[in-house]
């Protein structure tokens, strides 16, 4: 037997067997390296998507934000108003009443009684009451009333403010 006629043909099935894998090597990394190449690009654009939706929601969401700070910021500047005016009305009555520019009386109730009660039924000839019999109050009292209805007014105007504010955060959203 010849040694030469078997190597040739070995070593040509080894060498046939060892470019055939290298091929099927090549070509399958190949394969593979498009499948996750394709597959990193689609991971990819769909951050991307996620990225945006979430940046333009967040977009949306600071603008509804600064929506509402900008009502709430005139809801409080008209508040804020309303109740430096009522301070200032209470303020020049105050002042009227201690100057006795103005002063307070309630209408009595002539017939309850049966009687004037000590008080004249009649008016003066310098006033302008017009209507039933008027008792002057005291200018103590009347001050003291004044401070009362101020603080009434004030508690008025901060409920409306709360309840503007209430609005303005949960009846939009």
């Amino acid at each position: 037997m010849k040694a030469s006629g078997w190597l040739l043909p070995a070593l040509a099935l080894v060498l046939g067997l060892a470019l055939g894998g290298w091929a099927a090597w090549s070509w399958q990394a190949n394969a593979y390296g498009k499948a996750l190449a394709e597959q990193a690009k689609a991971y990819s654009t769909d951050r991307e998507q996620a990225a945006t939706a979430v940046i333009n929601w967040q977009g949306e969401q600071q603008d509804a934000r600064r929506e509402l700070e900008d009502r709430l910021q005139v809801n409080d500047e008209t508040h804020y108003k309303e109740l430096r005016d009522e301070q200032t009305k209470q303020a020049r009555l105050r002042g009227q009443l201690a100057t006795a520019d103005v002063r307070l009386s309630v209408l009595l109730n002539a017939t309850a009684s049966g009687g004037s009660g000590g008080v004249s039924a009649t008016a003066g000839t310098c006033g302008m009451v017009h209507g039933g019999t008027r008792a002057e109050l005291d200018p103590a009292a009347a001050q003291r009333i004044v401070t009362i209805t101020s603080d009434g007014d004030q508690g008025i105007i901060a409920l409306a403010a709360c309840q503007d504010y209430v609005r303005g955060v949960f009846i939009t959203k």
